[in-house]
């Protein structure tokens, strides 16, 4: 019998020795494990237990989660108008709602200041309806869905534009309504896109740090998520922080690993 064809992976024929890739693969792995290493197990829990320890993971959890809702909410709607429409300035658009994801993250909280503060954009008409924005829970959520939003929405967008057209205009012919054709049809075939790109945003929100910073502030209790906590702990209570950037590290590690197995096919 003739033997299988071999995967690509696991061509032996490569280009570049086998530890080319070594010195960067230390540098990116090796601060994880000395970060792991530092953290005291003795002290851990007692950090981690701590009130306001635990007011910055609750606030962290509760507004990356209410970020990936909205994301989801309405760039599911924004990414399936880019893959489906063709208009006049799409090019533009997609541009500039991708920018934030390589945008500073000090100019982000100065833009979101300029629209949100008393004087800015909105911020004089919010006023005047007695909301305040800015240096409020709200102002973390609103930092956090500018910066990771794009993630989901380029990703949804991809996988939306890569739906057959067929699919659905064969739905539509046994009757289906457009929601119902892209409840049943659109949507299980895009749905690694839509997942991945809800795993992204979330891991992007729940690290943001610069934009929440300047435009939400860093209160305890109020505006002070994890990495604001672990900035300030460094300065402070270094064990503390060691123990929020330990639960933050395992968060993404998690996260990432969603996104590998969901994407990811069994190898032979």
């Amino acid at each position: 019998m003739s033997e299988p064809p071999e995967h690509p992976r696991r061509n032996r024929n490569s280009a570049w020795p086998p530890l080319a890739g070594l010195p960067l693969a230390l540098l990116l792995i090796l601060p994880l494990f000395a970060l792991v290493a530092h953290v005291r197990p003795s002290r851990f829990l007692h950090d981690l237990l701590q009130p306001a320890t635990l007011k910055a993971i609750v606030l962290s959890l509760a507004t990356s989660v209410t970020t990936v809702i909205l994301s989801v909410l309405f760039g599911t709607a924004l990414a399936h108008c880019l893959a489906r429409r063709q208009f006049p300035g799409q090019g533009i658009l997609e541009t500039l709602i991708s920018l934030p994801m390589v945008l500073p993250p000090a100019v982000a909280g100065i833009a979101l200041l300029l629209t949100f503060a008393r004087g800015g954009w909105l911020g004089t008409t919010l006023a005047t309806l007695g909301m305040e924005v800015v240096f409020t829970p709200l102002a973390v959520v609103i930092a956090q869905t500018f910066v990771s939003a794009p993630y989901y929405v380029k990703s949804a967008t991809i996988g939306l534009a890569n739906v057959s057209r067929s699919l659905e205009e064969a739905a539509a012919l046994d009757g289906a309504s457009p929601w119902q054709t892209f409840r049943d049809v659109t949507v299980p075939v895009a749905w690694r896109a839509l997942v991945g790109g809800a795993v992204l945003c979330w891991a992007r929100a729940l690290g943001e740090f610069g934009a929440t910073i300047i435009f939400a502030g860093n209160y305890p209790g109020r505006t002070q998520t994890m990495p604001l906590a672990i900035y300030i702990g460094f300065q402070i209570d270094p064990d503390q922080a060691l123990a929020l950037a330990a639960v933050l590290l395992a968060l993404s590690f998690a996260l990432l690993m969603a996104i590998r197995l969901s994407f990811s096919q069994i190898l032979p």
